[in-house]
């Protein structure tokens, strides 16, 4: 070989080490084992926009921008498949690519024949990475690469800013809180003072009065039962109940799912889950103990970062490899999977008692699973330590591409099934819309068979111009990095939830999160609040929250997924409609019929700026009216003028007197709320299966013994009206469980 020949391969050889020791776990300035375990290898796209780092021993890197994971990919082809065909002339053409995504800003699609992307098993690593789009509302992240001795001081710099600093605002924040505490306070003295009781203007006064006596009953009663039970009496420990509380008592105040389950009958056992970029978040399971036993902690641990498998591997000597596989014959239960809001845990499903949304929606027959997002309680990696940057390095947008697609995976790998029911609240509905958003992984839509929004977030509300949230927005990015640091948001809030006493920390969380977002306890039973407060906050980044509250994301765009000018011209557009001046649909480019809708063109043009395509779920959403946080009366109105012609709204509903939290802890939540989601969910899984009924009963079971023209028609009628009442959102809940038992039965004597 001669010099002419290695001169290049040495120099693409040394880009491609160059390359991969930015992006390694550890510098690759020495030889040792562990750093070339943990070397940059190559990039895998788990979507368009997100690239993760796969190390030599098969780790999981996160969130690297898209042209560094690019170039990884590019020097490492150049340096296999030197001298390939057309080499020379496809770097080039790379390198162009490159420079105009660097440029392409705006949303707009590049072309493909810019791009060179390849969709072949064999194509060359630089010809298969997707497009690099970047969308306004998410920039890319910082690139943090590994320790060296000068990162690490800069990393130690901002975490001894961001610790004085942070307290200092959470300081302002608390005295803030107090100091608006004080006329409430006096008023309350004062009602007293006059022999008037202030708790008598709460709406749920008199149902709060009658529960404290019950609990306090209840409490008593499990007291004297823990006592015969040491005496070794029998005489009370025989039941027949189907939920059999397992702890009772006064209330410990405890940041335990669990606990709270045993007390209404029910247990919880907890998943470790894996996602694409190496996190490890916490999946809770909610059954009945005496349907279902606990599986083993080797099966509930953590699984590769894969998500959908092609195919579930299974044991099928062993009944208990799956829950779905230890319920007796028959009883399977459909998933639905909670996923939580901002600064909580999935725990803030079940503070209620038998009231709580996760507890009622098990015991209506449903396999309930609690979703929790990266970091929680226990920030955990699988190669990233609490103090690397990289731990923290993610938006909004990783956790509802990686965090929901890992969880949705998990649980229909345990049950079996083919999709669940999705009920999110607050940012879980964030998570959601972003990720099922056609730019981002739409696919995720195919897996769930209904999208129930709690409290949806996607347009601000009033309350984003308070001037607290105003001075977040207004620093710049490096100043906000300086005063929260790299890290975890304000950690210190985790410290105080550690070392505070249950009932203190509940009181104190309760005065700084209402002064922060407007909120009271009016509905709530007051004697649960101090526990509804134990599962929160738990630990975020700080570029989170700077995706929330910063100058360049949701509280300057006022939307997660539309700029500020394309929400302008939304609003522009619904005024002029709403005045009669216009029909928004009129841009001088469609007629009448078009404006309404009506055939395929004018479908096109409604939906020119649509966020979703047809893989999106059906959605239900439930909208808090008294809501300051966010504006979900925004969201139904981008729904009924036809923006989304692919969105399927099956139910809507708006409480007006509800507040953000309302939805899940309002005393009354059952009635307008959770019974409603347990049908609609009950309402699409019997929608499918009335299809299929009506489907075999007219076909006759293979053409034997068709069924007589009455019945068809009387079926066909039905299952038209069944239609039309779930296009026109009519609640029919209860027809498709009576239509679908009379069609099985008449399928069975047609067989017959």
């Amino acid at each position: 070989m001669t010099v002419l020949q290695t001169q290049p391969q040495t120099s693409c050889a040394d880009r491609y080490a160059s390359q991969t020791a930015n992006l390694s776990l550890l510098p690759q300035d020495n030889n040792n084992a562990d750093a070339q375990a943990t070397k940059a290898v190559k990039a895998n796209f788990i979507t368009p926009r997100d690239p993760v780092i796969e190390t030599a021993n098969g780790g999981r890197l996160p969130a690297v921008p898209l042209a560094e994971a690019e170039k990884l990919n590019r020097f490492k082809d150049e340096a296999e498949h030197l001298g390939s065909r057309g080499g020379a002339h496809e770097i080039r053409r790379d390198t162009a690519y490159l420079a105009a995504a660097q440029e392409t800003d705006d949303g707009a699609t590049m072309d493909d024949s810019m791009s060179g992307q390849s969709t072949k098993a064999g194509a060359p690593l630089r010809t298969a990475f997707p497009s690099s789009k970047t969308h306004p509302l998410f920039p890319q992240l910082p690139l943090y690469g590994p320790p060296t001795l000068l990162r690490n001081l800069q990393s130690l710099g901002f975490q001894i800013t961001s610790a004085f600093l942070s307290l200092a605002f959470l300081g302002t924040i608390v005295l803030g809180s107090l100091f608006t505490s004080i006329p409430p306070l006096l008023s309350h003295i004062y009602l007293r003072l006059t022999f008037r009781n202030p708790d008598a203007r709460r709406p749920f006064y008199e149902e709060e009065k009658r529960r404290r006596i019950a609990r306090r009953a209840s409490a008593r009663a499990w007291k004297r039962q823990r006592r015969w039970h040491h005496q070794g009496s029998q005489s009370n420990s025989v039941t027949d109940r189907q939920y059999e509380p397992t702890e009772g008592g006064k209330d410990p105040l405890i940041c335990d799912v669990s606990y709270y389950a045993r007390r209404v009958g029910l247990d919880v056992e907890g998943f470790r889950v894996q996602t694409e970029d190496g996190f490890i978040i916490n999946l809770w399971h909610v059954y009945n103990p005496q349907e279902h036993s606990r599986l083993s902690s080797a099966h509930r641990d953590q699984n590769d970062p894969i998500v959908f498998p092609k195919r579930y591997l299974q044991d099928d000597n062993d009944d208990n490899s799956t829950p779905s596989h230890r319920y007796p014959p028959g009883r399977r239960k459909y998933p639905v999977l909670l996923i939580h809001g901002l600064l909580q845990s999935a725990g803030a499903y079940c503070t209620n008692d038998d009231d709580s949304l996760a507890f009622y929606l098990a015991k209506a027959g449903y396999d309930v699973f609690l979703g929790n997002n990266r970091c929680g309680f226990q920030p955990q990696h699988q190669m990233l330590k609490y103090n690397d940057p990289r731990m923290w390095n993610w938006n909004i947008r990783q956790m509802g591409v990686m965090d929901l697609a890992a969880l949705i995976s998990r649980v229909l790998s345990e049950t079996g099934f083919a999709k669940l029911g999705l009920v999110c609240h607050s940012q879980g509905t964030t998570e959601a819309f972003v990720a099922l958003a056609k730019e981002q992984r739409p696919d995720l839509g195919n897996k769930i068979s209904v999208f129930c929004a709690l409290a949806p977030a996607v347009y601000a509300g009033p309350l984003i111009g308070k001037m607290y949230f105003k001075f977040m927005r207004i620093i710049s990015p490096g100043m906000f990095r300086l005063m929260f640091g790299i890290h975890a948001f304000i950690p210190f809030m985790m410290t105080m939830h550690r070392w505070l006493p249950g009932s203190l920390y509940g009181a104190l969380g309760y005065r700084v999160f209402s002064f922060l977002f407007n909120w009271t306890d009016m509905r709530w039973e007051r004697d649960l609040r101090d526990r509804m407060f134990q599962f929160a906050p738990v630990y975020v980044s700080a570029e989170s929250m700077r995706w929330w509250l910063g100058r360049e994301c949701f509280a300057s765009q006022k939307c997660i997924l539309a700029t500020r000018e394309e929400g302008r011209r939304e609003e522009e557009e619904d005024e002029g409609a709403d005045n009669g001046a216009g029909d928004y649909f009129d841009n001088g480019k469609a007629h009448a019929s078009e404006e309404r809708g009506e055939g395929r063109e004018g479908r096109e043009w409604r939906g020119r700026n649509a966020w979703y395509d047809e893989q999106v779920p059906p959605f239900a959403l439930w909208v808090a009216g008294s809501d300051e946080l966010v504006d979900g009366r925004r969201l139904l109105r981008r729904f009924e003028r036809g923006r989304e012609p692919h969105v399927r709204v099956v139910h809507q509903k708006i409480i007006d007197e509800y507040e953000h939290l309302d939805v899940i802890w309002a005393m009354d939540m059952i009635e307008k709320v959770g019974r409603e989601v347990k049908e609609w969910a009950n309402f699409l899984v019997s929608e499918s299966l009335l299809a299929r009924s009506v489907d075999t009963l007219i076909d006759g079971y293979e053409g034997k013994h068709p069924p007589p023209l009455y019945i068809r028609v009387c079926f066909r009628a039905s299952a038209t009206f069944y239609e039309e009442a779930i296009q026109a959102s009519i609640h029919v809940t209860v027809v498709p469980h009576y239509l679908c038992l009379w069609l099985h039965c008449t399928v069975a004597r047609t067989k017959m």
